[in-house]
């Protein structure tokens, strides 16, 4: 299994857009307000959590280990720097 450590700011990024996104798929689903204000309220709130996940999930997937320019092999992330060149 692969570990990656992330700082809280981003962290709470990833949540928050998590939240977003379900949040407005709740509202799409719910029968709380009238239709019009639902359905723009809640493809506004899954359009920016879902265009918000793609380049945080991009930048968590392309580090490929818990830090950048770290030594890591199958065991995780030895936190010592990569030999250069």
């Amino acid at each position: 299994m692969r570990t990656i450590s992330l700082p809280l700011p981003e962290l709470a990024l990833l949540i928050g857009t998590r939240v977003m996104a379900g949040a407005g798929l709740a509202l799409l689903c719910a029968d709380k307000l009238d239709r019009e204000q639902r359905k723009a309220i809640g493809w506004t709130l899954l359009g920016v959590g879902a265009l918000t996940t793609i380049p945080l999930a991009a930048s968590v997937l392309s580090q490929g280990c818990c830090h950048k320019g770290k030594c890591h092999d199958e065991d995780g992330c030895h936190g010592e720097d990569l030999p250069e060149g």
